[in-house]
């Protein structure tokens, strides 16, 4: 049986490194309200410092994400998501000036974040900075970029963010952009749904090699991942997605496509989001952590158990009740361990699969 903390009677916290988050996104949305929501417990979205220390949060990915434009008068496409994600049409390319307004003033609120709490959270550029920050009881944040519609075909601006310390980048989300084409939200679904890299999507995974940043391939549709296995001599990862045979999503990965990133010696991240999880598509916070189980189990069939970690995209999707935000992350540790994980395999889920592949990717 699991330890427990007296003050909840919930299971004791295992360290965690997270593939993905929105957090940036949600403190984007509400600067006004950032110190609250960085360093006070609430009871909105997923994340806040307080709620990280509780759940074991150590460190991860935090990803800028250009959000695409609204309809006037109408709800946000973040909540019309949660709502009916398969009923989405996919979203136009966004265009490159405002996305760089949008996404350097992320990148701000990353360096921000440490500021505001410098004996709590650090900034990292390195896997040996990630652990260092760790052993020192840091939350260690390394930053990501989640379509890369902020940079240019030149590329000059993937140097100015890698500058300020950007280490993973997805070359699109689910729309177009200059690099290559997203995934749709339509399901069921596969994601074979249109062509590969176009010649700058190439010369961007090649500089991202040079410069020895991670290329996230989450969102991206099965010949532009084609394309990066061809021409990457990185591990292929997918930070925040799923197995296909058990939610046939079109954001998730066919037997196929673990395959590849097996062979490259590379990494999934399992996503929380309910509608990537449940073989029906849907988003329902009554969603048991079976099915997450169930997802690992494939997972591991055909990565191994260094091939699996976590990718929550808490702040991006709706997770299940049981986990509910950062500080439940010690009740899917405890439904991996009830399910027959052992303390060694749990920890390389947790964050040392994540450590590792980090070092063989960004380096120290």
């Amino acid at each position: 049986m699991a330890a427990t903390t007296p003050e909840t009677d919930a299971p004791e916290p295992v360290a965690v490194f997270d593939g993905h988050n929105d957090f940036l996104l949600r403190l984007w949305m509400n600067r006004a309200e950032r110190r609250q929501i960085w360093l006070h417990r609430n009871d909105k979205g997923h994340i806040d410092l307080p709620r990280m220390r509780a759940g074991g949060f150590a460190g991860g990915l935090f990803a800028i994400f250009v959000p695409p434009g609204e309809r006037p008068g109408g709800t946000s496409f973040e909540e019309r998501l949660r709502q009916t994600p398969s009923e989405l049409p996919t979203p136009p390319e966004t265009a490159r000036g405002a996305a760089q307004q949008v996404a350097l003033a992320q990148a701000g609120l990353f360096l921000w974040m440490a500021r505001a709490a410098p004996a709590d959270f650090a900034v990292c550029h390195t896997a040996a900075e990630i652990r260092t920050a760790m052993a020192a009881g840091r939350v260690a944040g390394m930053l990501h970029m989640e379509g890369a519609e902020a940079i240019d075909a030149d590329l000059d601006a993937l140097h100015a963010f890698h500058a300020m310390g950007l280490r993973s980048l997805g070359p699109v989300w689910s729309r177009p952009t200059i690099f290559g084409y997203g995934v749709p939200f339509r399901f069921p679904g596969g994601p074979d749904t249109g062509p590969g890299l176009t010649e700058a999507g190439k010369r961007l995974v090649t500089e991202c090699n040079r410069l020895k940043i991670l290329i996230d391939l989450s969102h991206l549709n099965e010949r532009g991942m084609d394309d990066v296995a061809r021409l990457s001599d990185a591990p292929l990862v997918a930070t925040h997605s799923n197995a296909h045979a058990v939610c046939p999503s079109p954001r998730n990965l066919t037997d196929r496509q673990l395959a590849q990133i097996a062979e490259s010696n590379g990494l999934v991240g399992l996503n929380f989001a309910t509608f990537f999880l449940r073989p029906d598509g849907r988003p329902r916070r009554a969603t048991e952590l079976d099915i997450a189980l169930h997802h690992i189990d494939h997972l591991l069939a055909h990565l191994g158990e260094d091939g699996v970690a976590l990718g929550s995209d808490f702040d991006g999707g709706q997770v299940p009740e049981r986990i509910g935000d950062t500080a439940g992350l010690p009740h899917l540790m405890a439904a991996m361990r009830a399910h027959g994980y052992g303390a060694r395999l749990v920890s390389k889920i947790a964050r040392e699969n994540w450590l590792s592949l980090l070092e063989r990717t960004i380096g120290n």
